[in-house]
């Protein structure tokens, strides 16, 4: 008997109906190991070879590697299968239904982006292994939402080996070879609490802190004096300052003083850097006003994204959308996969201002744009990749 492949709005419907929230508060995180079983079995029965490889310690979560071909080279196709957590009463539609309504399909990962998967293997179904003269590879990672662990478990791996990604945020099907980094940072100053009547009793970390961020905002200055890359909407690195806390009691003088801060920057900074840069500003500060200076890295940082803008994925993808590459503002895997040596360009179907908010949706009319142009992608990379190497960009 032979095999009949679930439709393409099935598929998605069946990933957008398996919850896979992940989330910094272990409360709310869920693993994904679901998500990547039913990708397993749609894709073994494509033909593909795969392979699930769980994170570390966490037998719940893991990435996905399926190749179809063989052969050097390739071209990677990249989603994550996380999604962010949602808030129920602000939804009208069902988050994990899947529900399609004047001409939209409804629900958590619609654009954010579990429906990419499901049109990869509609445009990788196209192509036989025999036809393939270098290989297709499907990826889908874990937690890039709120670690990134799965990509960068990846990195440190080494895998997928490959020489071109297409990672399918959702971007209107318009390239983008950059996006800045991020970090975010908690600053703590500690002082000695007292009687708020006599300020000699104490040290008020909340006054060092108004020096700290003082300079804080005289070093943002700097940095954007500095930097500037004009491709970006907003073309310089910020710097918010996000959260601030600080003693417990007007009567008190001020013993403890936290601020959490965001820094974003652009192709070419580095976040290490930066850090130790933050510390070499600070630190005077709390000599001065005798107060304990700690920083804290809230995440690990995602470092800031670029595909040089003559390579052949850019240009690829630029003749077959008609769109020059641009920039987006939110982070993506792309670092780590560049840093694998692939050539990475973002684009996917849907929005981003669909992504993260209640009623994500996409629109049922990119559909057969995003599988006409994958399918385009791996004819030029993994059935004429010499043509498409020579080929003059349109």
């Amino acid at each position: 008997m032979s095999y009949s492949p679930p439709p393409l709005l099935q598929r998605i419907r069946g990933l957008i109906g398996t919850p896979s929230v992940s989330s910094v508060d272990p409360v709310i995180d869920q693993g994904n190991r679901a998500v990547i079983d039913l990708l397993a079995t749609w894709l073994e029965d494509l033909g593909m070879a795969v392979e699930v490889l769980p994170l570390a310690g966490r037998t719940d979560k893991a990435n996905l590697i399926a190749t179809l071909g063989s052969g050097p080279g390739g071209l990677v196709l990249s989603g994550h299968t996380d999604t962010v957590p949602f808030d129920q009463g602000l939804w009208n539609q069902d988050p994990f239904g899947g529900h399609e309504q004047e001409g939209r399909l409804y629900g958590l990962g619609s654009a954010d982006m579990k429906s990419f998967m499901a049109l990869a293997m509609e445009a990788i179904g196209r192509f036989r292994a025999e036809d393939l003269t270098q290989p297709i590879i499907l990826l889908a990672t874990a937690d890039e939402e709120s670690s990134m662990a799965g990509a960068r478990e990846l990195a440190l791996a080494g895998r997928p080996k490959a020489r071109r990604a297409l990672i399918g945020e959702p971007t209107g099907l318009r390239p983008m070879r950059m996006h800045k980094g991020i970090t975010m940072e908690t600053i703590r100053l500690t002082g000695r609490a007292g009687h708020s009547s006599d300020p000699a009793l104490g040290v008020n970390a909340l006054e060092a802190m108004h020096l700290a961020i003082a300079r804080i905002l005289a070093w943002r200055e700097s940095l954007q004096a500095a930097h500037r890359n004009p491709l970006f909407k907003v073309p310089v690195p910020t710097l918010n300052l996000g959260h601030i806390h600080g003693g417990d009691n007007p009567n008190r003088i001020c013993g403890h003083c936290e601020l959490r801060i965001d820094i974003r920057p652009l192709p070419g900074m580095d976040i290490g850097d930066l850090r130790g840069e933050l510390a070499r500003q600070l630190a005077p500060i709390a000599e001065q006003t005798g107060t304990r200076l700690e920083i804290e890295h809230l995440m690990e940082g995602v470092p800031a994204f670029e595909t040089a803008p003559d390579s052949p994925m850019v240009k690829a993808v630029e003749a077959l959308t008609g769109h020059t590459a641009g920039s987006v503002a939110f982070g993506t895997e792309g670092p780590f996969l560049n840093a694998m040596g692939m050539d990475t360009v973002v684009m996917g179907p849907g929005h981003i201002d669909q992504a993260h908010q209640p009623d994500e949706y996409l629109s049922l009319d990119m559909l057969t744009p995003t599988v006409d142009l994958l399918s385009g992608l791996i004819e030029r990379f993994c059935v004429n990749p010499q043509v498409a190497a020579t080929a003059p960009a349109k």
